[in-house]
């Protein structure tokens, strides 16, 4: 069989695809534009990639095409419709980076309310080493204890940060994006009590028609201007300009992402601008991609390989 990676590095060159070697011929590209995809699927039995939209544009022309992997959970680039009718099976792949992601939730969260990026200056800075007093309390934080935490989309990472924050002694809420969800154990509430409750917030739902922009204007308006918000989900759940007015107007106190609407940051970004870390702090979509979570997810795909074509 020939298995062909139209967009390797987008996994990384440090995780071991050497399982892949036995289960056919492999070729990896870096990256694939939907015309380079066109040629180098040409003679591929199974695709593998992230990104690359594949549609009849970028495999019309693979006529052994039988599987198509995605190494993400996230599906809107195939078009399954048209991958139907040519009777080509597609695998994604869930529950594989829930850890990592819900440790990067909560290093987003103590980075912003405990103020890290400013004492972290106040060191470096040698400010502490003329002080006159062994602790400095100019910049004051509290305990998560006690505080309410709103979780929109409460799925398997949801759920996990619900348990680690409840650990915490926090009062988890939640918002059920697709109304249609119930989680025993947690309260689920409408939109606006949990912007109106919560001193954090944070997404871990999809992008669907029901998120797409659900936090904009109006959204910051109602939340506590002591709230921490941060986003894991989908970088176009959050309409960027206007977080970036609540961040400013301090409508909210700050801002954990590590998602955005165009990735790589677009230079048109109306967050780039606003350079304070103790109000801003933006990971470039590395909640994921944990060593643990990405070898996870490519042992996963070799499996589904194997189950598919019963190796």
């Amino acid at each position: 069989m020939n298995i062909v990676f139209l967009d390797a590095k987008t996994i990384g060159d440090d995780i071991d695809l050497s399982v892949f070697d036995t289960l056919g011929t492999v070729t990896k590209y870096d990256f694939s534009t939907t015309e380079e995809a066109a040629l180098r699927s040409a003679d591929a039995d199974i695709l593998i990639l992230n990104k690359v939209e594949i549609n009849e544009a970028s495999i019309g022309n693979a006529k052994n095409l039988k599987l198509v992997c995605v190494t993400a959970t996230g599906t809107n680039n195939l078009d399954k419709d048209y991958l139907k009718s040519r009777n080509i099976a597609w695998k994604n792949v869930a529950g594989y980076s829930t850890e990592s992601v819900t440790q990067h939730t909560f290093a987003l969260l103590f980075y912003l309310w405990e103020k890290l990026r400013y004492y972290d200056d106040y060191v470096k800075e040698e400010r502490y080493v003329e002080d006159k007093t062994f602790t400095h309390f100019d910049n004051v934080f509290h305990e998560i204890s006690g505080k309410t935490w709103g979780i929109i989309g409460l799925g398997n990472i949801g759920r996990r940060v619900a348990d680690i924050a409840k650990g915490f002694g926090c009062r988890v809420i939640y918002y059920s994006t697709s109304g249609a969800h119930d989680e025993p154990g947690y309260d689920r509430v409408d939109f606006d009590t949990l912007l109106t409750r919560s001193d954090i917030v944070s997404v871990h739902a999809p992008l669907t028609l029901d998120t797409r922009n659900l936090m904009n204007q109006n959204a910051f308006s109602k939340m506590k201007r002591s709230a921490i918000f941060l986003n894991l989900g989908r970088g176009q759940i959050v309409v960027e300009a206007d977080l970036a007015n609540a961040l400013e107007q301090g409508q909210i106190a700050a801002a954990g992402l590590d998602v955005l609407s165009e990735e790589p940051m677009s230079a048109e970004s109306p967050l780039l601008h606003i350079k304070d870390s103790n109000k801003l702090f933006i990971t470039p979509h590395i909640a994921w991609a944990s060593v643990e979570a990405r070898s996870r997810l490519m042992k996963t795909i070799a499996r589904q390989i194997k189950d598919f074509f019963q190796l």
